[in-house]
């Protein structure tokens, strides 16, 4: 049997970096923001796993059920919306996916990459952010002007760690594609 320990880097990076910085959202000086739309980029572009997809789901709700049980993080993004956060997450693993069609060692398909993560970062941030507005119940009726603004307000950090965490990872995983793979495949006598 062949493990691909590549890929086990990269699933213990993964589920590490949601860990580490799933309590804050825009991060502190205490905190990195977070890292959760990156992490599911990341995992459809390099584990492209349904049960990884699905691990990572649980992964989030857990760090949540305890941030807010055990640590008194405020619930208050808690509510119906919270339910959307799975297609937020299945945009980002499906861009990850689509994005296995490139050769991350190109220069040009990189920035096709990085291009296709800003895409879909508004996408999944305009289905988290427009559910919570809607369902919710905890935002008074708000005008359309109104939204814009708040939508304007909370993108821009949103965007930000989503692609530079994103970046980051596209490097890891090119310098990963660069190493020869019988370095990361190890033989296992069962």
């Amino acid at each position: 049997m062949t493990i691909d320990i590549k890929k086990q880097v990269l699933t213990f990076a993964l589920i590490s970096l949601m860990a580490l910085t799933r309590a804050d959202h825009f991060g502190s000086p205490f905190s990195l923001p977070d890292a959760s739309l990156a992490v599911f980029f990341l995992a459809g572009l390099g584990i492209n796993s349904r049960w990884f997809f699905a691990l990572l789901l649980v992964e989030a709700g857990m760090i949540d059920f305890l941030a807010i049980t055990q640590f008194s993080v405020s619930d208050y993004c808690i509510s119906s919306a919270y339910a959307f956060l799975i297609p937020t997450y299945a945009v980002m693993w499906f861009a990850g996916r689509y994005c296995k069609a490139f050769e991350l060692v190109s220069f040009v398909n990189s920035l096709k990459i990085v291009g296709l993560t800003i895409v879909a970062t508004t996408i999944a941030f305009a289905i988290s952010n427009g559910s919570f507005y809607l369902l919710s119940g905890r935002i008074e009726a708000i005008s359309w002007t109104g939204f814009v603004a708040q939508f304007a307000h909370y993108f821009l950090p949103y965007l930000a760690s989503s692609v530079g965490f994103g970046f980051a990872g596209l490097l890891m995983i090119r310098l990963f594609k660069l190493l020869p793979s019988e370095q990361w495949t190890k033989e296992e006598v069962l």
